[in-house]
């Protein structure tokens, strides 16, 4: 598997879980292998944000083509 193909599934798999307990919690359900982060409400809120903004930030890096983003500002200049 490419580095590419990994840091876009690790990133998708982050945002999906971040976004399922984000919305479960708001009926009072919780994944149970993510209940130590609700130990306490704020730190459990901002921890399920997080996982929901880094998996988003994964995908985007890993499906940048960085190389033609470098040649399209040379050509540019």
């Amino acid at each position: 598997m490419k580095r590419k193909d990994l840091l876009t599934l690790v990133g998708f798999v982050l945002f999906i879980l971040g976004f399922t307990a984000l919305t479960l919690s708001l009926v009072g359900i919780r994944w149970s292998f993510l209940s130590w982060m609700d130990q306490s409400a704020l730190w459990g809120l901002v921890g399920k944000l997080s996982m929901v903004i880094i998996g988003i930030i994964l995908v985007a890096v890993a499906q940048t083509d960085f190389k033609e983003e470098r040649n399209a500002v040379e050509k540019e200049i």
